[in-house]
C-alpha cells in the first residue's frame, strides 16, 4: 500500500522522471501550453509551479534555485523575465489542466496543460500585429 506517498511514478525510473518533468516544464515554459497524458500533466503543475514562485522574486540566489531544477537557460530566461512577471498579483494556481478526452492509439487520458493567463497573452500579441498592419 502507498499510504502517504507523494508523487506518481508515471512508469519510469527515478532519473527518467526527473528529465521527463524537466522537459516538460521547459517546454511549457518555452510554448505556454502542452498536450500530455493527465498524470503527467498534475505531476507537471507541482514541479512547475513553486519555480514560478522563485521566478516572481528574480534575485541572484532564485535564480540559482530555479537552475537547480531547471537547467536549460533559455527556459530559465523566460521564466524569470517573461512569465514570472504577469504573475506578482497572483499568489498560485498559475497553471490549468483542461482534459481532452482520450488518445487514439493507447486510450490514455490527455490533456493540455498551460498558464491561467495564456489565452489574454495570445490574444495581446495578435491585437499589437493588427494594429502594426
Amino acid at each position: 500500500m502507498r499510504h502517504q506517498k507523494k508523487g506518481r511514478k508515471l512508469g519510469v525510473n527515478p532519473s527518467h522522471r526527473k528529465a521527463l518533468l524537466r522537459n516538460l516544464a521547459s517546454n511549457l515554459i518555452l510554448h505556454k501550453r502542452i498536450q500530455t497524458t493527465d498524470s503527467r500533466a498534475k505531476e507537471l503543475r507541482t514541479f512547475i509551479e513553486p519555480l514560478i514562485t522563485k521566478a516572481k522574486k528574480a534575485d541572484f540566489n532564485s535564480i540559482r534555485q530555479i537552475m537547480k531544477k531547471l537547467p536549460y537557460k533559455d527556459s530559465v530566461h523566460s521564466l524569470v523575465h517573461d512569465i514570472a512577471p504577469t504573475y506578482i498579483d497572483r499568489n498560485g494556481g498559475y497553471t490549468r489542466i483542461i482534459k481532452r478526452g482520450f488518445r487514439d492509439n493507447d486510450r490514455a487520458s490527455v490533456s493540455i496543460i498551460e498558464f491561467v493567463d495564456f489565452t489574454s497573452v495570445e490574444n495581446d500579441a495578435v491585437e499589437e500585429t493588427a494594429k502594426e498592419a
